[in-house]
């Protein structure tokens, strides 16, 4: 694999990270330690060096699997955790964004990982009760004790970023360097505005799902017995679902690869800095996943996933793109503009 720089911090990540939601038999369905490791190897070995657990995943055993892959080379992996999930039912401290949770699962997280720093820290989901600048202040007293060298935030509103990282900068503290979102051929929302804001800030995209649950890979469209368990209207299995997986299978047979590398490639290929999150939960997937990038997709057939995947930008985005709002903002002169970006 190559790599990416990680946003402004200039870390250098390889360009697939590697999910371990799926380290740790706990939640029913992921990998025990053993197949867990194989999947680990198989992703460093072809080249990957970027980590991605969380303080909740699989009730911690995801972090403890992950410390102890990575004990014997620790500073060549790129660790990302998370913070604000539970770690205690029924007790409101041990979850949220704010500096008493924040403190105890860091720590935490520390002991699990068998690390001394964390690389990257993700807060894992905006809970409404707090100023950003207060969690800013916060992480930033992490950053310059040496518990974590970068912040990430995912799953949070486009605004609430944009108002951190802007609060950030003018007070001379560690900004949001990364964001973590839902992305893929059947999820194209974050185009309306997180997707730009982010490109805006150069804060580099980690999108989870890209495969949305297996669905892009096809397995849905045949009636199996983990179809049927899902619902008809499901937003992975409904008719516009079907339809453009369809198209992600018919290209994978024209470039005779997997689906689920066509799915991946399509988010790799935008002009920012996005870098995919795999999970696998056995060795086999993660080994299909990671030939992703031994190809890129023509723009034809960019093309052609674009269009079967279209959504509605919605206002204001599709009435500052119409004809006659361009006409009287650029005075009829808007094709005349050579400097504007489309």
């Amino acid at each position: 694999m190559n790599y990416r720089l990680f946003g402004k911090s200039g870390l250098r990540v390889s360009e697939i990270c590697l999910g371990t939601m799926t380290f740790g038999p706990e939640w029913g369905w992921g990998a025990d330690y053993d197949e867990s490791k194989r999947i680990f190897e198989a992703y460093a070995n072809a080249g990957g060096n970027f980590i991605d657990t969380a303080n909740r995943y699989t009730e911690g055993s995801s972090e403890w699997f992950v410390g102890d892959f990575t004990t014997n080379d620790r500073d060549h992996f790129v660790i990302a955790t998370k913070y604000s999930l539970t770690d205690k039912a029924g007790d409101p401290n041990f979850a949220g964004n704010h500096r008493k949770n924040l403190k105890r699962s860091v720590s935490e997280s520390l002991k699990r990982l068998q690390t001394d720093h964390i690389d990257l820290l993700w807060v894992h989901a905006w809970d409404f009760t707090i100023a950003p600048e207060e969690m800013l202040r916060a992480l930033e007293d992490l950053v310059r004790l040496g518990d974590i060298h970068h912040i990430g935030i995912s799953d949070t509103p486009a605004w609430i970023v944009s108002q951190a990282n802007t609060i950030a900068e003018l007070r001379g503290w560690s900004a949001f360097v990364g964001l973590q979102i839902e992305y893929n051929l059947l999820q194209r929302t974050p185009e309306r505005d997180l997707l730009p804001m982010a490109k805006a800030f150069n804060i580099a995209v980690t999108p989870w799902a890209p495969l949305a649950g297996g669905a892009l890979t096809g397995k849905y469209l045949y009636e199996t017995d983990e179809a049927k368990r899902l619902k008809p209207e499901s937003a992975r299995l409904n008719e516009r679902a079907q339809l453009i997986t369809r198209e992600v299978v018919a290209i994978a047979q024209e470039l005779n690869v997997n689906p689920s590398q066509v799915a991946i490639n399509w988010t790799r290929q935008r002009d920012q800095i996005v870098v995919p999150i795999v999970g696998a939960r056995k060795v086999g997937q993660i080994e299909d996943c990671l030939k992703c990038v031994d190809f890129v997709l023509s723009p034809e057939h960019i093309n052609r996933l674009n269009t079967v995947s279209a959504i509605e930008l919605g206002f204001p985005h599709d009435f500052l793109a119409s004809d006659g709002v361009k006409n009287v903002v650029y005075s009829g002169e808007y094709d005349k503009i050579i400097d504007l970006k489309r």
